[in-house]
């Protein structure tokens, strides 16, 4: 009854005409950017993050809230339209939604993709409603050996789930940290990596990573391998769903964001693997398995539904956990720390109206971007026609301009040209850039929470282990990283007792 009640006043908060406006911009603009290929809500979160400095918090995260949901919507668009997804999340919507709009039925896909994202985030969000304060309350009583082992899951957790390699997310990880070292240590005020530069004293600006990494990074990488041609997108009509079409899609509407939430809400690399289990979960269970990977609506609404979802739950760990598990949370815990708010257990008590404002406001986004997108498909179709070189072009400047107003100094430009540059380093070698930014945020804090416990603990290592919760963080840890050993191992003892079968059969023989 107190989340009801503290809902409802958030309600109250969302539905101002001022937040209204932020809520509806920002969905505008979150499809406009998803639209665009390569640009995802990370990136579009991070380039208007300076530009909210002028707005307060309920409304700047109200915007941002409607910011990633559109892009993720968006980023849909142009997968099926184009074959090109916006952002990762977006990846398995091409499998079908871009067969079905090659055989004319792209405005089927685009509306059970609308629709998918309309029921997963209001699914989504009503979970959130119910879980997130339960999880706020038991995370009160988290101590520093607890809260480092959180940090350390996050960071194995990310580490092992992207990229092509583990080696090439830890090595990432170690760039993030590296970053994060640079400026004063908290506890005895010395300067480290700062090079003699007293800017560099108060640290390197997250916002200024997350732009460089992201936004500066892609536009370098697709500008070193830009195409002259754009490709063609396909037209489509108004989005509609016959009576055959919702029988196909309502069942993988509720299956997806089943799967996405719980994804979403632990560190486990964001929307990518739901959306793929969702695919495969629906071609099993299909009565048109024939159909996949020649336009089967299921593989596009089931998908979409566990992506939207999954936005929901990772808000669960952002809020009272203060744990980033996706480059959008990560850039959205940059922005509360800008404006001096910590996430973390006591967010709910310190800044309730900021918090069920928030929250309220996902239902009204949710609202906004099916009524906005389902007459409007035909439109973001046309923004696919924009030339890649004066869309790169306008993204580096507005990131540089955004860099330039958080502090005000031209040596932050020279920064974000140096980050970007490494950003570009990273996809030219395989990198994933999310572990670089979860491990400029977290570290910190975990090498603060590490040291706080140690000094409890009066140096000694077990100090670290020494609560129940903390042993059962460790003990999965332990099996993530042990996990592809096993996997072998279990393969191996398969082949060799399929080998003692045949040499029995043979010789039986």
């Amino acid at each position: 009854m107190d989340s009801l009640n503290s809902l409802i006043d958030g309600f109250g908060t969302a539905l101002t005409p001022m937040n209204l406006l932020w809520a509806a911009i920002g969905v505008l603009l979150g499809t406009a950017i998803g639209v665009l290929p390569g640009i995802g809500p990370a990136m579009a979160v991070a380039l208007l993050l300076p530009v909210t400095y002028g707005l307060d918090p309920t409304g700047a995260f109200i915007m941002f809230a409607g910011i990633y949901y559109g892009a993720m919507f968006g980023g849909s668009t142009t997968s099926i339209l184009l074959n090109t997804p916006g952002e990762s999340a977006a990846v398995v919507a091409a499998i079908e939604g871009n067969p079905m709009a090659k055989g004319g039925r792209g405005a089927q896909a685009l509306a059970a993709a609308a629709i998918g994202h309309f029921a997963g985030g209001m699914i989504g969000t009503i979970l959130l409603v119910v879980l997130a304060p339960t999880v706020a309350s038991l995370a009160i009583g988290i101590g520093a050996p607890d809260y480092f082992a959180i940090m350390v899951l996050a960071f194995i957790a990310v580490t092992s789930v992207l990229g092509a390699s583990r080696i090439r997310g830890i090595a990432s990880l170690l760039i993030g940290l590296t970053i994060g070292l640079v400026g004063l240590d908290q506890m005895t005020g010395q300067q480290r990596l700062t090079f003699g530069s007293l800017h560099l004293a108060d640290g390197v600006d997250v916002v200024i990573v997350a732009v460089g990494l992201f936004a500066i990074g892609e536009a370098l990488w697709v500008a070193a391998h830009l195409r002259r041609s754009t490709g063609k997108p396909i037209p489509v009509g108004r989005p509609w769903l016959g009576r055959t079409d919702l029988k196909r899609t309502w069942k993988p509407w509720l299956r997806g964001p089943v799967i996405g939430f719980p994804f979403g809400a632990i560190p486990a690399g964001g929307a990518e693997i739901p959306t793929f289990l969702s695919y495969v979960t629906e071609k099993r269970l299909s009565k048109h398995r024939d159909q996949f990977g020649k336009g089967a609506i299921e593989g596009v609404a089931g998908p979409e539904a566990a992506a939207s979802a999954s936005a929901a739950g990772t808000l669960v760990s952002m809020l009272t956990l203060g744990l980033p598990t996706t480059a959008v949370a990560a850039v959205m815990l940059a922005a509360f720390q800008q404006y001096g708010i910590q996430p973390g257990p006591l967010l709910f008590e310190r800044e309730p109206e900021l918090v069920w404002g928030l929250i309220a406001s996902l239902f009204v986004g949710m609202v906004l971007l099916l009524a906005l997108n389902l007459p409007l498909a035909p439109v973001w179709a046309k923004l696919l026609r924009i030339p890649r070189p004066y869309l790169y072009a306008g993204i580096l400047f507005f990131a540089a301009v955004g860099a330039y107003a958080v502090g005000g100094e031209s040596l932050d430009l020279v920064i974000l040209l140096v980050i970007g540059l490494i950003g570009f380093g990273m996809r030219r070698y395989g990198l994933p850039v999310l572990p670089a930014v979860i491990g400029v945020i977290l570290g910190p804090a975990a090498e603060q929470q590490l040291r706080r416990a140690l000094q409890i603990s009066d140096g000694s290592v077990t100090g670290l282990v020494n609560t129940p919760f903390s042993v059962t963080v460790y003990a999965i840890v332990v099996l993530i990283v042990a996990w592809p050993l096993i996997g072998r191992l279990i393969a191996r003892l398969r082949g060799g007792r399929k080998t003692a079968e045949e040499s029995r059969t043979v010789s039986g023989g």
